[in-house]
């Protein structure tokens, strides 16, 4: 039998619910009443108790429960600095992933608040270049903007999904992109671009990073390694029979977190996935194809933190 405090608790979660898909996935009544199973006057009721409740600012004061609790779950299991999750919009992935983004832009603003100079490091992706956009304009000069990966492709072009020069222009913040390719073509061009000061300098600013979010991918033939041409067919199909399931920033490992030995591996220019307990390397994304990704590089400790959606983390709970 659901007591009274129970059922109030209940009520401010789907009145949170409710908030969060008016202001943030920006659904109409109409559209909140159907999600929620509710009559449209039900739902401007929730979003109006979520208001006088001061539930909502600009993001949700108090986490829907069962996103709280998953995020818990989570965290406890391995030990995480950060774990976010957001609500899942059934059937709506770009209202999910503006979610994720919220959460991550929210993060990131935390931590250069401070008047201390602080280095900033950035992947590449969609998500990450969603949470630019969510990403309140200011001017921070004293911090550091640091990308992680190198964003050059195997035919010279540029990555679409780059972020880390977007975000310094949104702050006024020194920047220090990767002018690099993601992977070179052969261990021996690796070995001379490694000695390079620049490469030298950028890996010494990563390990000074008080906050990196990087996006997690799955390694497949639509995997977005594969899809922007950084990942041969050939390569591919070597990963996959070493048993590869996802990278972070062009690094690939297996469904144990274990970076995968090879050739691969052994051309990414990309930062080291290193990290003092000090310091944050929080994973962006959600989706089903992040599961399995998101789990392995979990289990391995190549991560700390983790921002997702509601089902994913559910899955990655699931999968735990």
């Amino acid at each position: 039998m659901v007591g009274t405090k129970d059922r109030q608790e209940m009520k401010l979660d789907q009145a949170a619910r409710a908030a969060w898909l008016y202001y943030v996935a920006g659904d109409t009544q109409e559209a909140i009443a159907e999600k929620l199973g509710v009559s449209r006057p039900a739902a401007q009721r929730l979003v109006a108790l979520a208001v006088s409740e001061k539930l909502v600012r600009v993001e949700l004061t108090r986490p829907i429960a069962s996103c709280a609790a998953l995020a818990e779950r989570i965290s406890a299991k391995f030990g995480l600095q950060i774990c976010d999750v957001q609500p899942t919009v059934p059937n709506e992935p770009i209202a999910t992933q503006q979610g994720v983004a919220l959460a991550a832009a929210l993060r990131l603003e935390n931590a250069i608040t401070t008047n201390v100079p602080v280095v900033i490091g950035l992947t590449t992706g969609r998500t990450l270049r969603a949470m630019v956009d969510q990403v309140s304009p200011a001017n921070r000069p004293q911090h550091r903007l640091l990308s992680l990966a190198g964003s050059i492709g195997r035919d010279a072009s540029a990555n679409r999904y780059e972020a880390v020069m977007r975000l310094a222009d949104r702050l006024g913040c020194r920047c220090y992109p990767r002018p690099l390719p993601l992977v070179a073509e052969s261990k021996a061009e690796r070995d001379v671009l490694v000695t390079q000061r620049s490469y030298l300098m950028l890996n010494d600013l990563a390990q000074k990073a008080k906050l990196s979010l990087v996006g997690i991918g799955d390694v497949s033939w639509d995997g977005p390694l594969h899809v922007d041409g950084f990942l041969t067919d050939e390569e591919l199909e070597e990963l996959s029979e070493h048993g590869a399931v996802g990278e972070v920033a062009g690094w690939v490992f297996d469904s144990e977190g274990k970076l995968i030995a090879g050739s691969f591996n052994e051309r990414v220019l990309s930062a080291p996935l290193r990290h003092a307990p000090e310091r944050a390397l929080v994973a962006v994304g959600g989706g089903a194809r992040k599961v399995a990704p998101i789990t392995a590089a979990l289990r391995g400790r190549l991560i700390n933190g983790l921002i997702t959606d509601e089902a994913t983390a559910a899955a990655v709970a699931e999968a735990m």
